[in-house]
């Protein structure tokens, strides 16, 4: 398989012969406002750009959209993907709000999907904690499995907690992509994952690889690659952690 990081969580998977596209999110840079009601109220969101052509993103088998949050399906998506491309969501509202956009064969992920050989289970997550996953909303990522690849799960929009644990458990992934940076709104601590989180996540899965994205490009997201990098520079695992730059592809 072929993993590689775009920006934020937009992932061009290439995987047992299929290419999905995750979460696509194409503003230029500063073309959204901040979030509201977080910090560095001063940077317009994306604060990078894209690192690579749209028409090379778009080149996909099929498209996953985790939820409907703007960073992770926005309108320059909607505009820019084929309206007859395969793309699937986390439940039926989610599809049926992608339908209404114009892309006739949006359809709900369910429990699990195949496409050709290869096996695609949705698991849960946790946008934060307490209070405010009222606001975040219903998350998911993905388990993508098949004979000839490595099991790759596709965390999402999650902090760590039992629904982690929980796909961890089930499905064995020797590969884990994760949205870091440790976003967060004034108050109600972290919504995506942070350090602790990541090192949590590696004592329970100590043979898979982490490779950490959603970082450096949404004003309300604290945790840097330079900052995670010195992290785990201290740590004994940290060779089982990557922070890939936008733009990189990570083979395994």
């Amino acid at each position: 398989m072929e993993i590689r990081l775009i920006r934020n969580a937009t992932l061009v998977v290439n995987y047992a012969g299929k290419t999905f596209l995750i979460d696509p999110f194409f503003a230029d840079k500063g073309a959204m406002p901040p979030f509201p009601n977080t910090p560095n109220q001063d940077k317009r969101n994306p604060m990078v750009s894209l690192p690579v052509p749209i028409k090379e993103i778009i080149e996909a088998d099929a498209v996953i959209v985790t939820h409907l949050h703007p960073d992770h399906y926005d309108d320059a998506a909607i505009k820019d993907l084929p309206k007859e491309i395969s793309i699937y969501a986390q439940n039926e509202n989610d599809a049926a709000a992608i339908r209404q956009d114009g892309f006739v064969h949006a359809q709900s992920l369910g429990e699990t999907i195949t496409v050709g050989d290869i096996k695609i289970t949705k698991t849960g997550g946790q946008h934060g904690r307490g209070e405010i996953t009222k606001m975040t909303g219903q998350v998911s990522g993905v388990v993508f499995s098949h004979p000839d690849e490595k099991t790759l799960y596709i965390a999402g929009d999650t902090i760590w907690c039992e629904d982690v644990k929980e796909a961890l458990q089930k499905h064995n992934p020797e590969v884990i992509v994760v949205n870091g940076g440790a976003a967060q709104f004034l108050e109600g601590g972290t919504i995506t994952m942070d350090k602790e989180d990541i090192e949590q996540l590696h004592h329970a899965a100590s043979e898979s690889i982490i490779v950490v994205s959603h970082m450096e490009t949404l004003n309300h997201c604290l945790l840097t690659r330079r900052d995670l990098r010195e992290f785990l520079s201290a740590k004994d695992w940290s060779g089982k952690a990557l922070v890939p730059e936008d733009g990189e592809t990570i083979k395994f």
